[in-house]
């Protein structure tokens, strides 16, 4: 049923816990599944440095909330905002289609954190660049 990536980010989870003094923190859940993830980011110069995470969840959210903790080191801001559930996924030889929340969720966290830190960069923790001024910027 799952790849044996998946396996071994279940059973070995990378970069797992929480960011002391984090520069950005995303917290996400699915009331369906019950699947809670938060993840931390440190930026220095504008690339993530690194990142960490704390899961409550099935095998699968585990596992891809440490293959996104994977994906993002070393990655510009701006490239980390184009990380998808998809690239996580395929990442880890893929998930079954039941599974494939998990992987949104390891994405939505990941935006939930670098918004964090953008909104701290701009002063406003918590903040994301549309909100507070008035206009609203696009993004790809």
């Amino acid at each position: 049923m799952y790849s044996e990536k998946v396996m071994d980010h279940f059973r070995n989870p990378r970069n797992v816990g929480a960011i002391e003094d984090a520069d950005g923190v995303g917290k996400v859940g699915n009331p369906v599944c019950g699947d809670i993830m938060e993840l931390t980011i440190k930026v220095e110069d504008g690339v993530i440095t690194d990142a960490r995470f704390r899961t409550f969840g099935c095998g699968a959210a585990i596992a891809t909330s440490s293959m996104v903790t994977e994906l993002v080191k070393g990655k510009t801001v701006e490239e980390a905002l184009s990380i998808s559930n998809r690239a996580v996924a395929e990442a880890l030889g893929g998930l079954p289609p039941i599974k494939m929340h998990c992987s949104a969720l390891a994405e939505q966290a990941l935006q939930s954190a670098i918004q964090d830190y953008m909104g701290r960069q701009k002063g406003s923790p918590g903040e994301t660049k549309e909100s507070g001024s008035g206009e609203t910027e696009e993004q790809d």
